[in-house]
C-alpha cells in the first residue's frame, strides 16, 4: 500500500549514480556535475543547493560519464570530491564553501567522483584519472580544516626507484 508522498525534480542532466545520506531528517544527495542538494526528508522541498563552478568541459579529464559517486558527512560538515580534483566541505546546514582543497590538477588528468572516506576526524580520498596519462595516489585530510596530512603515491614516480614515502 506504499503512494509517493513527494518528488524531488534535480533539474540537473545526467542522472543520478550516488546513495543518498540521511541525518536529522535532512537528506544529502549528489548528482551529476558535482552538485549537491539539502533536502527536507518530510516534505521534499529543497533546503540548499551546492553547484559546483566547473571549468569548461574540454578542460576536464574523466571516464564514463560526470557522474558524481556520493557524499560524506562529519559533524556539520558535508564532504564532495569534484571532477575538477578539488575537496570540497560545505556547512551541512546552509551549503556554503567552509573550505576547499585541490588534490591535483585536472590538466594533469586527475579528478575525483567518489565520496571520501572518514575515519575519527580524518578524510581518506584517492584521485582518479588512471584512465589517461596520470599518476595515482591516496590522501588524508584534516576534517576540520582541509590541511592535508600525508600524501602515498600508488605508482612510483620512477618504477626502477621504488615507492616515496608518504609525503
Amino acid at each position: 500500500n506504499l503512494v509517493p508522498v513527494w518528488m524531488f525534480q534535480t533539474g540537473v542532466a545526467d542522472g543520478i549514480t550516488s546513495m543518498p545520506l540521511v541525518v536529522d531528517g535532512v537528506i544529502f544527495l549528489t548528482t551529476a556535475w558535482d552538485n549537491v542538494f539539502a533536502i527536507d526528508a518530510s516534505s521534499g522541498a529543497e533546503l540548499w543547493h551546492y553547484r559546483r563552478r566547473l571549468p569548461a568541459t574540454s578542460e576536464l579529464s574523466y571516464c564514463c560519464g560526470p557522474n558524481n559517486r556520493g557524499d560524506s558527512i562529519w559533524n556539520d560538515l558535508v564532504y564532495l570530491a569534484t571532477l575538477d580534483a578539488h575537496l570540497v566541505a560545505l556547512d551541512a546546514r546552509t551549503g556554503r564553501v567552509r573550505w576547499d582543497v585541490e588534490l591535483g590538477k585536472s590538466s594533469d588528468n586527475l579528478n575525483a567522483k567518489q565520496p571520501p572516506l572518514v575515519v575519527g576526524n580524518r578524510l581518506f580520498i584517492g584521485i582518479a584519472g588512471g584512465d589517461s596519462a596520470s599518476r595515482g595516489f591516496i590522501d588524508a585530510y584534516d576534517a576540520a580544516s582541509g590541511t592535508r596530512l600525508w600524501r602515498f603515491y600508488t605508482v612510483p614516480g620512477n618504477p626502477k626507484d621504488g615507492f616515496e614515502h608518504p609525503e
